[in-house]
């Protein structure tokens, strides 16, 4: 028999609805509670002082409050509707259509339950569905996280949607909500079947066309897959390794190879296919695609960055090692992340033990490098220094001396302010 676990003190005369109910019933512990309650304020305040943390308005003149836990369980609470089966009937689907009384006494109008026991994802109605088409993109989420199947008149719905979309005959939802869809979505271990599923539904090419583009164009080489097949599975083996892996590496990884379709070449060397400079054309088109969804700048620039980094070559030796982890010590270690993510990717079944073992070499050199260097040393001359020792203006030419100390001292090639000045002066002359 299943375990359901605890649930919190319910307000005076207040339901429970939505999500929380519907993981409940499936035996786990809700994360998120929502509740419809009389007195909004009266029932927030009563339950953080039972559960701890504060009450506070979202729109108090709505009568929207919530409280935070110390645990980070969120509670929201909203007024109580005259008809709360009329409510349930205007939600997304079934298994959301849910709400539960103090004394646990389920209300399902629209037959939630029976679809949970069948692990099956199914519209409430066509309307509402129609009526916010974020639900669109919702459907693939909840089919994605919950594990359950889109029953077929739902999936047909999703797709007639999806081409009305496409057709402008209904409104696209703001970039924020979709955003919000995608960044749960990618959050899953399965988020790579999911991004599949967006493509089948017709979602993708009103999100990001650019990583569609990729579908059906071969790569040749050691590569097995298309480009399209290959972000997949890069991210489905970034996934499987680190499953830990925050949202813009797996952004990154995603669209690593987005700039592929439009830098393959063929004529240039006949027999060959190659992509050359991929990967500072789909830096680019992953920052306007990011930028496109609203996600935060510092986001959307380290993406880019690690897309931009990704063909980077593994260092053959110590010194290399050092070099490799002070040119792109911001991206550790998430770049050879991304990296391992892509050669497993990339080789699939042609991947051998000894393959694996080089490239497992590489890594490790890297990460004792980061290890015996895990933070950048104290600079040995300052601005000012290197303008007196090279009689040179304010400029790029001082930042390029500086850069140029900063490796050598990373290198351990320069360990003191003397030694700094001397390296310093023999390349100004080969670097006049």
């Amino acid at each position: 028999m299943l375990r359901r676990p605890s649930l919190p003190p319910f307000p005076a005369g207040a339901l429970l609805v939505g999500g929380a109910v519907r993981d409940w019933l499936r035996g786990l512990a809700p994360r998120d509670f929502d509740w419809a309650a009389s007195s909004p304020a009266q029932a927030a305040q009563a339950l953080a002082a039972q559960v701890g943390g504060p009450a506070f308005a979202l729109d108090e003149a709505r009568g929207y409050w919530r409280v935070q836990t110390p645990a980070g369980i969120q509670h929201d609470f909203v007024p109580l509707p005259q008809d709360i089966t009329s409510d349930l009937l205007r939600r997304d689907f079934t298994v959301n259509a849910l709400a539960l009384t103090a004394d646990r006494k389920l209300l399902d109008p629209a037959g939630g339950r029976a679809d949970l026991r069948a692990r099956r994802l199914r519209m409430v109605s066509e309307a509402n569905l129609r009526e916010d088409p974020l639900r669109a993109w919702r459907a693939v989420r909840f089919e994605t996280t919950l594990g359950f199947r889109l029953e077929p008149a739902t999936e047909t719905a999703v797709r007639q949607a999806a081409a009305d979309l496409a057709a402008g005959r209904l409104p696209l939802p703001a970039p924020e909500r979709v955003r919000d869809e995608w960044q749960v979505l990618l959050s899953h271990p399965n988020a790579a079947r999911g991004v599949q599923r967006m493509e089948r539904l017709g979602l993708l090419a009103l999100t990001l066309p650019e990583l569609r583009e990729g579908i059906g164009v071969q790569q040749g080489g050691f590569h097995h897959l298309d480009v399209f097949g290959h972000g997949l599975e890069a991210l489905h083996q970034l996934l499987s390794r680190f499953p830990e892996a925050e949202l813009p590496l797996r952004w990154a990884t995603l669209l690593h190879d987005v700039g592929k379709p439009r830098t393959r070449e063929t004529e240039k060397h006949p027999g060959r296919i190659t992509f050359y400079g991929h990967e500072r054309v789909g830096a680019e088109l992953a920052r306007e695609a990011l930028t496109r969804l609203r996600l935060p700048s510092a986001e959307v620039n380290r993406v880019a960055a690690l897309i931009r980094a990704h063909m980077a070559h593994l260092p053959s030796d110590e010194r290399e090692a050092r070099r490799f982890v002070h040119r792109r010590r911001e991206l550790l270690p998430d770049l050879l992340r991304l990296m391992l993510a892509d050669r497993e990717a990339a080789r699939g079944p042609q991947s051998t033990p000894g393959t694996r073992q080089a490239y497992a070499l590489g890594i490790e050199r890297v990460l004792a490098a980061l290890e015996e260097q895990p933070a950048p040393p104290p600079p040995l001359l300052s601005g000012h220094d290197v303008m007196a020792l090279l009689h040179l203006p304010p400029g790029p030419a001082v930042g390029a001396a500086l850069r140029a100390v900063a490796e050598a001292q990373a290198l351990g090639e320069v360990r003191t302010a003397q030694e700094a000045r001397s390296f310093l002066q023999a390349w100004h002359t080969r670097n006049p």
